[in-house]
C-alpha cells in the first residue's frame, strides 16, 4: 500500500486565493501492488504524471498551497468520483448509465493504463476498492476541500489549479496545418468551471512565457473541474495540461536536459498566477 494519501505544502504565510494540486503525480508503488500487476515497474508507470509534482513544487513560495497525491493514478485515481466503479475490474458492481471513463477502464479504481495496457490478470473485490478509495481518494478529496474552503474564508473566492501533463500525440488530431503546435492545454469546463476572466489571466501567464497554449481540446477537465468548478460561488477550477516532450523523456519517463530550465520558466509562471487571486491593495495615497 502507498505511505499516505497526500503531500500538502504551505507556504510561510498563506497570501493569495490559489491553490494548487497536482493528483497524478503520486509514484509509490508498493511491493504488494506491483507484485499483483501484470506490468512491469516501467509500464505501471506510463499514466503517471511523472515529475509535475517537481515542476509545480514553487507553489508555496508564491503564497499558495500545494497538495499532491501520495498514491500512484493506476493504484486509484483522484481524478474521477469515487462512484466511478468499473463493472469489468470490480466484483459486485452493477452496469449502470454509460461512463465513457468508465467504460474505457479509467474508472477510480483503473482496470488499464496507457495504450489500453491491463493492469490485472482478473478481476479485484469490491472491498479493494473501498479501501482505496477510503484510505486515499477520501483524504485527498478533504484535504483540498478544505484548502479550497479556507481560501474562500480568507479571500472570498478559491482558484483550483490542477496540475497534469499529456503525452505529446496527444495534440496530433488538433495541430492546424501550419499552426505552432499547443504546449500547453487549459481546461474549464468550456468555461463552466471558472470566470473567463481568470482564465484569460491563466492563459496570458504561460503566453508571456513562451509557450503555446489552447483551450478545453482534447483536455477540458475531469472529474475535479467539474466538481470544484462553481464560478457563480467564487469558486473556480482550471486544468492545465502540459506536454510532457518538454521537459521528460517519455519512453524512458526520465527528466530530459529541459527539464531544470523549464522547470525555472514555470516559477515565474506559477508566480503570476498566484498574483490573480491576491487581493488587491488600496492606495492610502491622499487625492
Amino acid at each position: 500500500m502507498p505511505k499516505v494519501a497526500y503531500h500538502l505544502l504551505h507556504p510561510e504565510r498563506r497570501t493569495t486565493s490559489v491553490v494548487f494540486a497536482s493528483p497524478h503525480s503520486g509514484r509509490d508503488y508498493s511491493g504488494s501492488f506491483l507484485r499483483r500487476t501484470n506490468l512491469n515497474e516501467h509500464s505501471i508507470r506510463s499514466s503517471e504524471d511523472a515529475f509535475v509534482d517537481q515542476l509545480f513544487d514553487s507553489a508555496p513560495n508564491a503564497g499558495a498551497p500545494f497538495i499532491k497525491a501520495g498514491a500512484p493514478r493506476a493504484y486509484v485515481d483522484l481524478n474521477r468520483g469515487a462512484d466511478e466503479l468499473d463493472p469489468a475490474l470490480i466484483e459486485g458492481v452493477s452496469r449502470a448509465g454509460h461512463n465513457p471513463r468508465v467504460a474505457s477502464g479509467l474508472g477510480v479504481v483503473p482496470r488499464v493504463v496507457a495504450n489500453g495496457q491491463a493492469i490485472y490478470s482478473g478481476k479485484i473485490s469490491m472491498s479493494e476498492a473501498n479501501r482505496r478509495i477510503d484510505t486515499y481518494w477520501r483524504p485527498y478529496h478533504e484535504a483540498l476541500q478544505t484548502q479550497l474552503d479556507q481560501a474562500h474564508l480568507m479571500f472570498r473566492q478559491a482558484i483550483l489549479i490542477d496540475c497534469h501533463s499529456m503525452p505529446h500525440e496527444a495534440m496530433d488530431s488538433v495541430v492546424r496545418s501550419g499552426a505552432r503546435r499547443p504546449e500547453v492545454v487549459l481546461g474549464d469546463r468550456f468555461g463552466a468551471a471558472a470566470d473567463e476572466v481568470i482564465v484569460d489571466r491563466i492563459e496570458a501567464a504561460f503566453d508571456r512565457a513562451g509557450l503555446v497554449v489552447t483551450r478545453n481540446t482534447p483536455f477540458a477537465g475531469a472529474y475535479i473541474t467539474q466538481h470544484y468548478g462553481r464560478p457563480t460561488r467564487g469558486r473556480h477550477a482550471v486544468q492545465i495540461e502540459i506536454d510532457r516532450a518538454i521537459y521528460m523523456n517519455e519512453h524512458l519517463i526520465r527528466p530530459n536536459g529541459n527539464f531544470q530550465a523549464f522547470r525555472r520558466l514555470l516559477m515565474t509562471v506559477i508566480a503570476e498566477i498566484a498574483d490573480i487571486g491576491r487581493p488587491v491593495e488600496k492606495s492610502l495615497a491622499a487625492e
